[in-house]
């Protein structure tokens, strides 16, 4: 695991982008402060960067280092969740502008399996984690599912098995600095 997660910072640091195994499916991953990195992922998607993206970050701490507030609540949540779950956070710093949505707010994860936990911090900086799939297409259960287009439009294909036989995208909470909680996939 070491030799991939050294490849695969090699890879960030140089811009380039990543085919790796989250803690949900496979996704393509990329240094989320470098804007001509993010573009890149926009176009291996086909997918307007009106879209946000989720970010995942090693930690609590991390995700405070790149978030202005973060809500109390957004720990209970962490914290109490029983899948993988995505919080959308106002006002992030230190990102990539065409990773913020139009609404200032930002996508991101702590992340949950040893692998991705482990790279991330090791970056020290979050990493894109987007589905491995040409935007509007199915997001791929496994592996083979993968289309040959996305497999030869990353610069890297991480060499492991998906630990987390969790096929299933995160769940995503929306949190307002106001208050406001909304769930937008359970």
């Amino acid at each position: 695991m070491i030799q991939e997660i050294n490849k695969s910072i090699e890879v960030l640091k140089k811009g380039g982008l990543i085919l790796y195994p989250t803690d949900t499916v496979w996704g393509i991953g990329c240094d989320a402060g470098n804007p001509e990195a993010v573009k890149k992922v926009y176009a291996l998607k086909k997918r307007e960067d009106s879209k946000a993206l989720v970010c995942l970050v090693a930690h609590q701490a991390m995700l405070e280092r790149f978030v202005e507030k973060v809500p109390d609540v957004a720990y209970d949540i962490m914290d109490f969740a029983t899948k993988p779950t995505t919080i959308v956070f106002d006002n992030p710093i230190g990102i990539a502008k065409n990773l913020i949505a139009s609404d200032n707010s930002l996508a991101i994860r702590v992340a949950s399996d040893q692998f991705c936990q482990r790279m991330v911090q090791k970056f020290g900086k979050p990493v894109v984690s987007t589905s491995a799939n040409i935007s509007g297409m199915p997001t791929p259960k496994d592996f083979d599912s993968i289309s040959e287009e996305i497999l030869k439009g990353v610069d890297y294909v991480v060499n492991l098995p998906l630990e987390n036989k969790n096929t299933s995208p995160s769940s995503i909470i929306k949190l307002g600095n106001d208050g406001q909680v909304k769930v937008i996939r359970e």
